[in-house]
């Protein structure tokens, strides 16, 4: 999310026509279009953030600015050429990285919280603990994930929590 994403559609010789088709997951679809004969492109309910990356007379390639969930969906680009017709279609998911947080809460337990990312994380701590993690589903499609460690012993010293998530690992440590 909030990156730059480039999909590729195969370049070909004598290029008469490209056509990006867009299904995304939410909101209606969208199309760009581009045809040799006129040198004209075309888009149909397509958004600013959507667009050729190059001259697509050159390199048909899209290009999805300040990628949001919104833009999760089907990405299938259609090239005709006196070849024959050629296909390739992406499934475009975004990661959400989570905002992680690591507190003590009233009764002296630690509570690691990796709140708002997609897909969910998975939180693991330095010390074998038996906690399971609670999820709490967002309407955005992120998930909170949320597990407390239970302190057996007064004295305890820094505790660390691990986040793990296909957009990045994270760990903070605390004492309670």
């Amino acid at each position: 999310v909030g990156n730059s994403s480039v999909l590729t559609c195969p370049p070909k010789p004598n290029t008469t026509m490209v056509t990006w088709k867009i299904n995304p997951n939410v909101g209606g679809p969208c199309t760009l279009g581009y045809r040799a004969d006129q040198n004209k492109t075309d888009r149909t309910n397509c958004t600013d953030s959507m667009n050729w990356k190059f001259r697509p007379d050159w390199n048909p390639a899209l290009e999805i600015r300040q990628v949001e969930i919104a833009h999760e969906g089907n990405y299938t680009c259609e090239v005709v050429a006196t070849e024959g017709n050629f296909h390739k279609t992406y499934h475009l998911t975004v990661l959400v990285p989570p905002r992680l947080t690591l507190y003590c809460d009233d009764h002296g337990n630690l509570v690691c919280e990796a709140a708002a990312g997609k897909p969910p994380a998975q939180i693991s701590w330095v010390l074998e603990n038996n906690s399971t993690p609670e999820e709490e589903s967002h309407d955005n499609g992120t998930v909170t994930v949320r597990s407390k460690f239970t302190a057996h012993s007064t004295n305890m010293t820094n505790t660390t929590c691990i986040v793990s998530h296909p957009a990045g690992n994270q760990s903070k440590s605390i004492a309670c």
